[in-house]
Parts: structure tokens; C-alpha cells; sequence
């Protein structure tokens, strides 16, 4: 745990460190204070920094087969997230996600969207309340999220991608709140009863020109309740009516910038800049397309090529993935930039493949000059204060 010495646990990382090209520096460090300190200090800084910062990562599919008395992440599963990788790479919490692919819009597409959800969040809650209460508990507060950390357990939360299952009754939100969930997305990939999807924005093909008339009583509900409303998957009008709705911040949960990389998950500055209006934050996310233009482009021939090898696209490092954070801090304010890996969802990057690598990200904030305070802020306070602000709000509508 982080009371514990971890230096055998940073052994390979530091190996690892040399291999990874120094960034600019940019932020709160001189470059001759760097320049004078050696390599192996930095990454005893860094891991310093590391132990003492609530790491948080709100992205990390599941798959409930892997959430069983018998299969289950107390072991070290093939999967990118688990108890054993987590404690590796001290990442002290995951958001994880009750994820539903987008169906049919008729009554048998909802029910099975609906089984598809609730079979995610009992899974979630066996896993910390029934398998291993003594290695992971749920937060539902950012005050839980502290408390859980300083017990040297690692942290759950719950993220609902794709508003679908909720299906046409919005009593669902309210449900799925009490179930634990404490951010949702109205759309993923397709069109929902409540939000046109980023693929309208490759296609220039919608179905309710940004939200339907449900989804916007959706953000209403959401608001009262204390979800946090993520606009990470919605196409761009979408997200843009949400933001003129929301009475209270936003995140994207995993989303990195349209400048940088042109897929449309990412963010284009206008819409970045409505979120810092909004207060809300942007969970830079590891997603080699997402993060490497060049891999984003071969990845794109190669889906209508079938000489290419995906397999041989270029890679997307942990420089990549920071030069987002790095362009976000500098457009939008340190205060609005926070971290998210989508992994077991096609997230993973050189260097940040799995949690166990989690301490490379810190390694390379701290190469580009931020201070302890500025990777804090990245890393999990930008977020919980999202939190904290979404659920003052909705304790102030309750009231009314």
C-alpha cells in the first residue's frame, strides 16, 4: 500500500524512464533547476509525487464474466484493470463502466439494453461489497474517494456510457443513481432516444439534430439527481445543447483534443472552451487513435485496405498522450484537464498499456515541469470537485 516502501515496485520503470524522450518544460519548474538534477532524482521525485497523489482514472470497461466468485479482479487477469495491476502501478481508483452498445429504438431493443446494465452494476457491486471488500470499496462522494484512499484500498466508482438502457422511462436516472452511477453519456456510437452520436459528425447523418425532447428533460433529471452529465460520445450540436441546458460542470470522461488528433471523439477548441465556461473538465484520454494523428491516419486507410496491417500502424506513446494535457492546460486552464486510460475498451498507449504502468504518466507530467500540486489537480482533484459542485447543485434543486 502507499504507506509501504515501492521502490521494487518502480524498478522496471526506471529502466523504462530512460527510454522515454524528455518533453518541453512547461509549466511551474525552471529549466536550469531541471537541468540540474539527474535522471534518477527526477524519478525519485516523480515517484514521490506519485505516492502521494489520489491517481483516478474515470474510464475502465468491464466485462461481468471477469466479476465472479470464481473469475474476478482480486487475480491477474489478462485484462488491462484489475486489484493486482492497480496496486502495481498505484492507480488508487477506477471508474467502472456500465456500458451498453447502442440498439434498436423499440421496446425489445431497451429491455435488453436495460438487462445489459444491471447485470454490469450488481457486477461491480459484488466485486466491492461481496468478493473483495477488504481490497476495493465503491465511493459515491469525493469524500469517500479520500477516505477509501487513506485505507490503502483501492477506489470503485461507477460511469454509465450510453443513456440507452434508461430507455424511455426517466425514473431509470434516478434508479441508476441509487445504484451508484455517477456520470452518464446520453449517446455512444449511434444515435439514442436522447442524443445524435460523434458518428453524425463523420457521416453528416442525425436523427434528432443534438438532443431529442427526452434527452433534454434527461439533462433535467441528471441535474437533480447528482450525475454528472459526459459529453464524451454526443455529436458536436449535441454537446453544445447540453452545455446551454446543464445548470451544473461537465466532463468528458474520455475525450482528448480535435487539434491535436482529428477523430471526431476528440474536442475541437470551441467546444473546449464551452467547458471551461461550463467549469467542467476533460479527461485526456489514452486512446492511440485518439492521441497520434499519424496512427489515427493509418488506422483510417487501413479500415479500407486490406493490404495495410493494423498491426503495424504507428505507435502512440506517453509523450503523445501528455501533449494533449499539455495543449488542453495551456487552452482551457490546469483546472479543467484531467486523466482517463478506456482500458479493456481499446484504450493503451506505449508505456501506459495496463494500470501496473501507471506511474509512467506522472514520470512524463513531471519531465514536462509540472508541480506536485498541478499533477494533483490533473490526476484526481479537477474531478472531484466536478463531483462535489454536480451534487451541491442537485441537493440545491431538491430543495426547491
Amino acid at each position: 500500500m502507499k504507506n509501504l516502501s515501492t521502490a521494487i515496485n518502480y524498478l522496471p520503470i526506471i529502466v523504462l524512464a530512460f527510454l522515454f524522450g524528455c518533453g518541453d518544460e512547461t509549466n511551474s519548474i525552471a529549466q536550469g533547476e531541471i537541468s540540474s538534477e539527474s535522471e534518477l532524482e527526477l524519478i525519485e521525485r516523480a515517484k514521490i509525487i506519485h505516492d502521494q497523489t489520489i491517481t483516478l482514472d474515470t474510464h475502465a470497461d468491464i466485462n461481468s464474466q471477469n466479476f465472479t466468485l470464481d473469475v474476478n479482479y482480486t487475480m491477474n487477469l489478462d485484462t488491462q484493470v484489475n486489484l493486482v495491476k492497480m496496486e502495481a502501478g498505484k492507480l488508487d481508483a477506477a471508474w467502472f463502466i456500465v456500458y451498453t452498445a447502442q440498439g434498436t429504438l423499440d421496446e425489445e431493443g431497451y429491455q435488453t439494453a436495460y438487462a445489459n446494465a444491471i447485470d454490469k452494476f450488481e457486477a461491480i457491486h459484488l466485486l466491492a461489497d461481496e468478493i473483495a471488500p477488504d481490497e476495493i470499496e465503491l465511493a459515491y462522494t469525493s469524500a469517500d474517494v479520500r477516505r477509501i484512499a487513506k485505507t490503502g484500498k483501492k477506489v470503485a466508482m461507477i460511469g454509465i456510457e450510453n443513456a440507452y438502457p434508461v430507455a424511455l422511462d426517466l425514473s431509470n436516472i434516478k434508479d441508476f443513481h441509487d445504484r451508484g452511477g455517477r456520470y452518464m453519456s446520453l449517446a455512444h456510437n449511434g444515435h439514442s432516444q436522447f442524443a445524435d452520436s460523434h458518428t453524425g459528425d463523420a457521416d453528416g447523418i442525425y436523427l434528432h439534430n443534438g438532443l431529442s425532447d427526452l434527452g433534454r428533460q434527461a439533462i433535467e433529471e441528471m441535474n437533480r439527481w447528482g450525475i454528472i452529465v459526459d459529453i464524451s460520445h454526443p455529436s458536436k450540436e449535441s454537446i453544445i445543447q447540453m452545455l446551454d441546458l446543464t445548470r451544473a460542470p461537465v466532463i468528458a470522461s474520455h475525450s482528448s483534443a480535435r487539434q491535436l488528433t482529428n477523430h471526431t471523439r476528440n474536442l475541437d477548441n470551441e467546444t473546449l472552451l464551452r467547458i471551461k465556461e461550463n467549469g467542467g473538465v476533460v479527461q485526456t484520454v489514452a486512446f492511440g487513435s485518439y492521441v497520434n494523428e499519424e496512427r489515427r491516419q493509418y488506422l483510417e486507410r487501413a479500415a479500407d485496405d486490406d493490404d495495410l496491417n493494423r498491426a503495424e500502424a504507428p505507435k502512440a506513446t506517453v509523450s503523445d498522450f501528455v501533449d494533449h494535457i499539455d495543449y488542453l492546460v495551456e487552452l482551457i486552464g490546469i483546472d479543467h484537464v484531467g486523466i482517463a486510460s478506456d482500458f479493456d475498451g481499446g484504450g493503451g498507449i506505449e508505456g501506459w498499456n495496463d494500470a501496473s504502468e501507471t506511474f509512467n504518466v506522472t514520470l512524463e507530467l513531471v519531465r514536462r515541469g509540472y508541480s506536485e500540486e498541478e499533477i494533483q489537480a490533473i490526476w484526481s482533484e479537477n474531478l472531484l470537485r466536478v463531483l462535489d459542485e454536480v451534487q451541491q447543485i442537485a441537493g440545491e434543486i431538491q430543495r426547491m
